[in-house]
């Protein structure tokens, strides 16, 4: 009898529970596609931006030091290095969509005990199962998007993750808010679960990676998930240049101890690391903390952050219109002048005035020009970049350790800032990202390609090219 039961369950499962998920796969538009590939962002904006509203109540329960602020806000990125390092590796072995499952259960997780936490030590050690999943999510978004992008469009769709990364940021903001005239910093943090939730029933109807499938000698699935995207002619040029890539014998390992990646491991690196020296999570970890030392309420702090998060969208949205019209490396450049000019005339307003509500709305509003900037330049164009500028055999490995590099930078700024904010105030701070920014002006300058309008085998082939020429 229980055999025969059995019998019935299998029959019925390959009938119908697979032609159904066959089905929804097959049928699924192609904006459904790359909005769950993206909602990773969403969380990683989410547990970025909440926190800083939280900060205000959470020492009302749980008495936090400067330096036990800088810890729970930082041990986040603790965790993401870790994330970010391991998932980058396990993509590659094990395929794009199960690590985002993985991720959205590790989210879901790591929220609950945020919500539940009774003291410092359990905050800190959600803030880190957060993070395990914001270092995955850097890691594995930008490389799931630009490989299933077509090439002409590969920009504006793999900067879906940016404007999923704001959205959360925003929706933080408006959840701070929200909870702020009851305290409910637990519902803050605890509220991240359902997106987690929603991500974890999406990622079961999303199309593995054509290119993870090719690695996989799995062609026809590989083209069955292009014609997603693709028109035909399309996928039968992109398949040529796949299956000549994946000709060459070489392992990850291989590809990663190459002389001809190192250069684009260091350019890879350096932008990685200078999106975060530039000060942007300082902004919004830390934004309610800075409007309130510079005059303003804790109400109007969180609604000035808002406005900012709205900004920070909106601002995301021009950069999805021009990035593959105006190219990477312009819209890198021109974001570099205009955040340093907008920090440094911040800094001499606040160095040459006396603190009253004028000056505190300056604040918002240069900041607020700051993230103008950023969102339409650096915030975008460098997790459109990581994974192009990286070979298909090594893509989730390499852009795994140079979204590590970038977690690592961002922690370096989130734990130091208070510190620094305490010690040198507000304008000096200003000042020293305005000056990085004037660094990393000047290495885009110099060292960073323009990968507009060429497919990833192309930039691929031209790597190789190079270093065989040498």
């Amino acid at each position: 009898m229980f055999a025969s039961n059995k019998k019935v369950v299998d029959i019925w499962k390959e009938k119908v529970v697979e032609k159904v998920g066959t089905s929804m796969k097959r049928n699924i538009s192609k904006g459904w596609i790359f909005f769950f590939g993206a909602l990773g962002g969403l969380l990683y904006g989410y547990d970025t931006g909440v926190i800083s509203g939280a900060l205000l109540f959470i020492e009302q329960d749980i008495p936090l030091s400067d330096f036990l602020q800088g810890v729970v806000v930082s041990s986040l990125l603790g965790g993401a290095i870790v994330g970010a390092g391991m998932s980058g590796y396990v993509s590659d072995r094990f395929g794009r969509r199960r690590v985002v499952f993985a991720i959205a259960l590790i989210y879901l997780i790591g929220s609950l005990v945020l919500a539940l936490s009774p003291n410092a030590v359990v905050l800190i050690i959600g803030r880190v199962i957060l993070g395990l999943a914001v270092g995955g999510s850097t890691a594995i978004v930008p490389v799931y998007l630009s490989e299933m992008a077509p090439t002409r469009s590969r920009g504006a769709l793999a900067s879906l993750n940016q404007l999923m990364i704001t959205i959360g940021i925003v929706l933080a903001y408006l959840i701070n808010y929200a909870f702020a005239p009851i305290e409910g910093w637990r519902w803050m943090l605890g509220l991240a679960s359902i997106p987690a939730l929603v991500l974890m029933i999406g990622v079961l109807f999303m199309p593995e990676s054509p290119r993870w499938l090719i690695k996989r000698n799995r062609e026809d699935e590989a083209r069955n998930v292009m014609a997603l995207t693709r028109k035909q002619d399309e996928i039968d040029e992109e398949m040529k240049q796949m299956k000549k890539i994946e000709e060459v014998e070489e392992s990850t390992w291989d590809v990663l101890k190459s002389k001809w990646i190192r250069p684009m491991l260091l350019v890879g690196s350096g932008i990685a690391i200078f999106q975060q020296l530039i000060g942007i999570n300082a902004v919004i970890y830390y934004a309610p903390t800075i409007f309130t030392k510079a005059g303003l309420g804790d109400s109007a702090s969180i609604l000035g952050t808002l406005g900012i998060g709205i900004v920070n969208v909106l601002m995301t949205l021009v950069a999805i219109a021009t990035i593959d019209k105006l190219g990477r490396k312009k819209l890198l450049l021109l974001g570099n002048v205009g955040m340093s000019l907008s920090l440094a005339v911040l800094a001499t307003i606040l160095f040459t005035a006396e603190l009253t509500t004028t000056i505190a709305w300056l604040t918002v509003v240069f900041l607020g020009l700051f993230i103008v900037f950023f969102s339409a330049t650096w915030g975008p164009v460098v997790w459109v970049m990581l994974p192009e500028l990286f070979p298909n055999k090594a893509r989730g490995a390499a852009t795994g350790f140079t979204t590590l590099l970038l977690s690592a930078s961002n922690l370096i700024v989130s734990l130091f800032f208070p510190v620094l904010l305490g010690t040198l105030g507000t304008a000096w701070v200003f000042v020293i990202f305005a000056v990085i920014g004037v660094f990393a002006f000047f290495f885009v300058m110099k060292y960073v390609p323009e990968t507009k309008g060429r497919s990833l085998e192309d930039i691929e082939n031209e790597l190789r090219g190079e270093a065989s020429a040498s």
